[in-house]
């Protein structure tokens, strides 16, 4: 890995090179918060193994929270054409991680998102970046939902939206009740998809999701 700049570093891997940024300063005081926790949980944060660990964290941190420094608006108005097309748009099984704001524990799975356009459409990969963009924060998956809805409800103006969210959480498999093989639905609708029954039954159908 070559450091290039002041928190940036190119990983050349195979013929490609993969950039990542963080902030200089967050890093070294995410770090110091990361050192005196492995003191607090009982471990010697000068040991071999982990001294590098707290500067690892602070960057993983802030790649795990970069859905705050992005507006997925933006992202959907950057690829917004007029398209007279009135039909069901799906992307499906966008796979997403995200992590659940009471325990900071990750939570994963996939969202399935359907618009129908009313003028505009987007470009297709737009719609899993809003996806992450929302989920790339301190999350709860109800909320996480309705949020990727809202975005391209309110920039797109379309015939309806519909997004459902299949996760498993970890801290139901880690800690609590420890139940391995829970998982957990959420759906968010507007326009034709509430108000059609026709249309919403169509995107569950199209998607293989039972919706209870």
């Amino acid at each position: 890995m070559e450091i290039i700049n002041n928190g940036t570093s190119i990983n050349e891997n195979e013929g490609y090179a993969k950039i990542e940024r963080w902030n200089p300063e967050k890093t070294r005081l995410i770090a110091e918060h990361y050192k005196s926790i492995l003191s607090l949980i009982g471990e010697d944060p000068d040991r071999e193994g982990l001294l590098d660990t707290p500067v690892r964290v602070a960057k993983a941190m802030q790649f795990l929270a970069q859905g705050y420094n992005t507006d997925p608006t933006e992202i959907l108005r950057k690829a917004k054409f007029k398209e007279d097309y009135q039909q069901m748009v799906i992307v499906k099984d966008i796979e997403l991680y995200s992590m659940c704001e009471h325990h900071m524990i990750p939570f994963y799975g996939k969202a399935h998102v359907a618009y129908i356009p009313n003028g505009y459409i987007t470009g297709l990969s737009k719609i899993a970046r809003v996806v992450d963009a929302f989920a790339r924060r301190l999350q709860v998956q109800e909320r996480l939902t309705v949020q990727i809805r809202d975005a391209i409800q309110e920039t797109l103006k379309p015939l309806g939206v519909a997004v459902v969210i299949e996760a498993s959480h970890m801290c139901m498999q880690m800690r609590g009740v420890q139940k391995q093989n829970s998982s957990t639905t959420t759906s968010a609708f507007t326009g034709a998809f509430l108000s059609h029954n026709k249309t919403r039954e169509e995107f569950i159908h199209l998607i293989g999701v039972k919706l209870h």
